[in-house]
């Protein structure tokens, strides 16, 4: 069997797994952005020349004269949004994440996040969800964004969280960083769950033998990961933390505290991320548990498809449902 077979193909532009099983909605940012323009004027759209690889395109269509792009310029994008935003306007923006991090940091620090500018940046395709190698993967974005003051940084699980975070981060005072999902992203999350920004939610009740605790798209693969699990007599519980800053310290410390040993799952470097925002918290209150990261090491990364990355670097399914259930 080829490759190719085994891993299937390299998507547009960071187009999550398909799952045959799985419901999937088709560009939900774009979709809701578009929604909510309709109901508030004081909302603009800008791109770095990327409006279909950020889904973008349907807010473009339904308010052309409140859509902006600047053509691949990330830095002149984060200026005119600063910008829009001391007029009274939201400023929703997108570019790769990789190019908001590397580009444009400085403007994002000091003309959106020192002026708390009302800017609201949603970088698409975090961590190995692009397949064009080092280049275009943002695996330490969580890392460098953390080191800004007065930043709010969400990571959505799936489509139903995505949309509510949309809406949310309108009325998140000061400047948002999202890691954008985009093409047909999967529902991974209950009807039921609500997106409040600042806080984490258990989205799974173990046993109290190990405790998952998860951010982005890799909620969704620790929740199929315990359903395993529970098939081999492992029962884990599952925490879902998509605000990373500011970050909610009492949910996780009271989660850890009731588990004997933690898995942390992350799209990203096991440095700087999730995993190190859990391990510090624990510290400081002195909650000593044996931690598993299963994230990225530290490098960079070659070109390939989501499938073939994910197996290569351990950040796939089999390697949570291996930590949850070996402990390794």
């Amino acid at each position: 069997m080829s490759e190719t077979a085994i891993f299937g193909q390299t998507r547009g532009m960071g187009e999550l797994i398909e799952i045959a099983d799985k419901e999937t909605v088709l560009a939900p940012f774009g979709n809701e952005l578009a929604a909510m323009g309709r109901e508030r004027s004081e909302i603009v759209a800008l791109t770095a020349d990327m409006g279909r690889y950020s889904d973008i395109l349907p807010f473009r269509d339904e308010h052309p004269d409140r859509f902006f792009n600047v053509g691949m310029a990330e830095q002149n994008l984060i200026a005119a949004a600063a910008g829009l935003a001391k007029v009274g306007k939201i400023a929703y923006c997108t570019t790769y994440s990789v190019f908001v991090t590397r580009r444009a940091y400085d403007f994002v620090a000091i003309a959106c996040a020192h002026s708390m500018a009302n800017v609201k940046i949603f970088a698409g395709m975090p961590g190995l969800l692009n397949g064009y190698g080092a280049t275009h993967q943002a695996t330490e974005d969580i890392n460098m964004m953390r080191g800004i003051a007065d930043l709010t940084i969400i990571d959505p699980c799936d489509a139903h969280e995505l949309r509510q975070v949309v809406r949310a981060v309108a009325d998140v005072p000061g400047t948002v960083y999202v890691r954008l999902l985009r093409g047909h992203v999967p529902v991974e999350l209950p009807p039921e769950y609500e997106f409040i920004p600042g806080k984490a939610a258990r989205l799974r009740q173990g046993d109290g033998s190990v405790g998952v605790i998860a951010t982005g798209y890799m909620t969704g693969r620790a929740l199929d990961a315990a359903k395993a699990a529970a098939d081999q007599g492992v029962e884990a519980s599952v925490l879902h933390v998509p605000t990373i800053k500011p970050f909610d310290t009492d949910a996780v410390l009271d989660f850890a505290g009731r588990h004997d040993r933690l898995v942390v799952a992350e799209n990203h470097k096991t440095t700087g991320g999730l995993a190190t925002l859990v391990t510090e918290a624990m510290f400081d209150a002195a909650v000593l548990r044996p931690v598993i990261r299963v994230g990225l090491e530290d490098g960079f990364f070659e070109c390939g498809s989501q499938e073939y990355l994910e197996a290569k670097y351990g950040v796939d399914l089999p390697r949570v449902l291996r930590a949850i259930v070996d402990g390794t």
